[in-house]
């Protein structure tokens, strides 16, 4: 029973990876919306690897760690793709705000100052550091740059669009009002471009999983699966190998996918 562990602890990382990415992707939109956080997992699961290697040896505890860190890993990304959802979403916001508050005669750095409130990550930073230079009359286009932005076309637009005409808040503000529809624009379109992508990447992750299912389905029917895989040079080089292709699988399939992106 304990030559179960490790195959059941990497199963179980699998699946909780393959669920939560592709409840990520399915729900893109509503992430974007609800701007919940991805929660990191507890460092104790490093106990699991330890856990293994004293229930059923060393190649036990290789293939645990290797779940935890996938699995950590699987979720880090997730966190990224969430923040950068966030800050597209809050970008929106922003430039409407922005334009509403030029259209009503605020200046333009008063405007800017009230849009970093509403942005969030490098963008705000972006918006914060160009009210302040606004004030100061300085480089406010150079202030906007900020290539590390879920949004740095926007942040490039609004920079040549503050160059020729922050002399006139209304040419400002239609400018920026153009800017906000392309931006939602864009939004919609990578959403669809997301929808369409779940099907395949759902698929991928499924097939993932499914050596862990016929290494359970063998032992329901009387075979020792875990004992051959673990503690035979023939077996550990059979998993070895089906973990590096398996993993290799996903990697692709994500690239793939993410390049298919716009």
């Amino acid at each position: 029973m304990t030559a179960w562990v490790p195959v059941l602890l990497a199963g179980a990382a699998a699946a909780v990876t393959a669920a939560r990415s592709t409840t990520g992707t399915v729900r893109l939109a509503a992430l974007s919306a609800l701007r919940y956080p991805v929660a990191r997992p507890s460092g104790l699961v490093w106990l699991l690897p330890l856990a293994a290697a004293l229930l059923s040896g060393l190649a036990a505890a290789a293939i645990a760690a290797g779940a935890v860190v996938a699995l950590r890993r699987a979720l880090d990304l997730r966190r990224h793709a969430a923040a950068r959802d966030r800050e597209r979403a809050r970008a929106l916001d922003a430039l409407a705000l922005l334009g509403a508050d030029l259209r009503a005669g605020r200046t333009p750095a008063d405007a800017l100052a009230a849009a970093a409130s509403v942005a969030c990550g490098p963008s705000a930073g972006a918006l914060a550091a160009a009210a302040a230079t606004a004030r100061l009359g300085g480089d406010v286009p150079g202030a906007l740059d900020a290539p590390s932005s879920a949004v740095p076309t926007v942040l490039r637009g609004l920079a040549a669009c503050w160059q020729v005409c922050h002399e006139a808040g209304t040419g400002l503000a239609a400018a920026v009002e153009r800017l906000e529809d392309g931006l939602r624009a864009a939004e919609a379109q990578r959403r669809a471009v997301a929808a369409e992508l779940a099907g395949p990447r759902a698929t991928a992750q499924l097939l993932a999983v499914l050596p862990v299912v016929g290494i359970v389905l063998a032992a329901a029917l009387g075979a020792r699966p875990a004992h051959f895989l673990l503690h035979t040079p023939l077996g550990l080089g059979c998993l070895v190998t089906g973990l590096l292709l398996d993993g290799a699988g996903v990697l692709w399939t994500q690239r793939l996918a993410t390049g298919a992106m716009p």
